[in-house]
C-alpha cells in the first residue's frame, strides 16, 4: 500500500518517518519537529496564532485508508520529556519526515529545530466549559475580550489544560493559559469545534485588586466635619476682594433734596470704577461648598399714577377701547339719489 509512494528517496527525515510509521492499529508517527518556515509566514502571517500542525502527505494516505473521523485531532508527545498536548491539522503539504507547529506549540512541548516529535490519532469529547487566565493585565484593555476571544478560537481545533496558547489583537500578542476545562479528561483536553462553549475568565496574572475600603476612607471626609485645609481654600476663594468688578456699584442721584445712604463697602467699589482701573471681564463667581447659584431675584417694576390713569377720566384702569374714535375720508359724501 505504501510501496508506491515511498519508491524514490526522500533524504533522512523520510527514512526516519517510514521506519517510525506503524501500519495497523492507529495512527501513528514520529516525525521530525520545525515552527513555521518564512516562506509561509510571509503569505500566512496569521499562522503562528493558531492550533493546528502541518503534516506531509504520507500522514493524510495513512489517515485516509484508516478512514479517521473529522475533526482530525492528533495528541503531540515530546518522546524525550513525555510531555503532551492536542492539536488539529491544518494542511499536509509539509516536507516528507518533518512537521511544522506554531511556536507556542514547541515551546509548551519543549521541543527545539528538528527534535523528535510522536504524533498519534485520538478523539476528544466537545467541550463544554473553559477557564482561562491572562497572563498579562494588558487583556484588560481589550473593550470586549470574549468578542476577541471567540473570533481567535476560530485558529484552534483543542485545549488542553495548562496550555498557553498566542493569539493577536491590535498588533499585540496575548498569551492565554488553560486553567480547567470541562467534560474533565485523564489528558485535559477539549474538542472546540462546533460546540457551544462557556468561556469564564481567571484574574489576569499579577493583578492586584484595589483597596476600596481604604480608598473611601482616604478620600471621604468623617460625617459632620469638613478637613481643615479644605475650609482655608474657600474662604480663600471667596475674600472680597474691594479692587475687583462689582455690578451696579454706582452711584445714584434723586431730584429730591434728601441724600441718598451708601454703605462703606459701596463707596470703595464706586471710586474704585470711577478710577477706570478695574476695566475687563468680571471677576469669577465664588461660592461656599453646598450653595448654588440661580441668578438674582426678580423684581417687578411698581406702576406709577401716570401709567394707570385716573379714576376722574372715567377710565380708572387708564385704558383707552379698542377702534374708538373718528374715521375721516377724502372722499365727499355721495348723495343719495
Amino acid at each position: 500500500m505504501f510501496g508506491g509512494h515511498f519508491g524514490g528517496y526522500y533524504g533522512d527525515d523520510a527514512a526516519d518517518a517510514f521506519m517510525h510509521t506503524q501500519h495497523s492499529g492507529p495512527f501513528s508517527q514520529t516525525l521530525r519537529a520545525y515552527s513555521f518556515p518564512a516562506n509561509l509566514l510571509n503569505t500566512r502571517p496569521t499562522l503562528p496564532y493558531t492550533g493546528k500542525i502541518i503534516l506531509p502527505q504520507s500522514s493524510l494516505h495513512r489517515l485516509s485508508a484508516l478512514q479517521t473521523t473529522y475533526p482530525m485531532i492528533f495528541r503531540l508527545t515530546n518522546p524525550t520529556t513525555s510531555t503532551s498536548t492536542h492539536s488539529g491539522v491544518l494542511e499536509f503539504t509539509a516536507e516528507e519526515g518533518r512537521c511544522y507547529l506554531p511556536p507556542w506549540l514547541m515551546s509548551t512541548l519543549g521541543l527545539s529545530s528538528g527534535a523528535y516529535i510522536n504524533i498519534t490519532s485520538t478523539s476528544l469529547p466537545l467541550g463544554k466549559y473553559v477557564k482561562i487566565q491572562p497572563q498579562s493585565t494588558q487583556f484588560l484593555d481589550i473593550s470586549d475580550p470574549k468578542a476577541v476571544l471567540e473570533h481567535a478560537l476560530r485558529g484552534y481545533t483543542t485545549l488542553t489544560k495548562d496550555d498557553i496558547f498566542v493569539f493577536r489583537y491590535n498588533d499585540q500578542d496575548y498569551d492565554i493559559k488553560v486553567v480547567e476545562t470541562k467534560p474533565e479528561t485523564p489528558d485535559g483536553g477539549i474538542s472546540v469545534v462546533e460546540t457551544d462553549l462557556e468561556v469564564d475568565f481567571e484574574a489576569p496574572k499579577g493583578y492586584v485588586e484595589p483597596d476600596y475600603k481604604s480608598m473611601n476612607q482616604s478620600t471621604t471626609p468623617a460625617s459632620g466635619s469638613v478637613p481643615k485645609a479644605t475650609l482655608d481654600s474657600v474662604q480663600q476663594h471667596i475674600k472680597h476682594d474691594p479692587t475687583s468688578f462689582a455690578s451696579f456699584s454706582g452711584s445714584g442721584n434723586v431730584l429730591r433734596s434728601k441724600p441718598t445712604n451708601i454703605n462703606a463697602n459701596n463707596a470703595q467699589n464706586i471710586t474704585a470704577s470711577s478710577s477706570g482701573k478695574s476695566a475687563g471681564p468680571p471677576p469669577a463667581l465664588h461660592l461656599p461648598p453646598g450653595k448654588l447659584f440661580f441668578g438674582y431675584p426678580v423684581i417687578p417694576l411698581k406702576k406709577n399714577n401716570s401709567e394707570n390713569g385716573s379714576e376722574e377720566d372715567g377710565n380708572p384702569e387708564g385704558k383707552k377701547g379698542i377702534f374708538e374714535g373718528e374715521g375721516k375720508t377724502l372722499k365727499g359724501a355721495r348723495r343719495g339719489g
